[in-house]
């Protein structure tokens, strides 16, 4: 008796253990796609920043140039009224 229920719990059991494997190499996949996409989008992001970046650069280098003009022309009539 036991012998005949073993037998007919094996291919249940071992159908249980396939769908199983099934249900996780499906999530392993999910899983694997999630942070795919995740990688994609934090490499995206540091573009975004390394663009930013470099516009904020050449905004302060621009500032820059534009007070060393107006130290230039302060100096230059800070030189004439000296000599006035």
């Amino acid at each position: 008796m036991l012998s005949c229920l073993a037998a007919l719990q094996a291919p249940v059991i071992m159908m249980s253990q396939n769908r199983q494997e099934a249900k996780d190499k499906t999530r392993a996949i999910q899983d694997y796609m999630v942070n795919l996409k995740s990688e994609i989008e934090i490499r995206n992001l540091h573009e975004k920043l390394d663009i930013s970046i470099i516009d904020q650069y050449k905004h302060l280098c621009h500032i820059q140039q534009k007070q060393l003009e107006m130290l230039e022309e302060i100096n230059e009539k800070l030189k004439k009224n000296r000599g006035i």
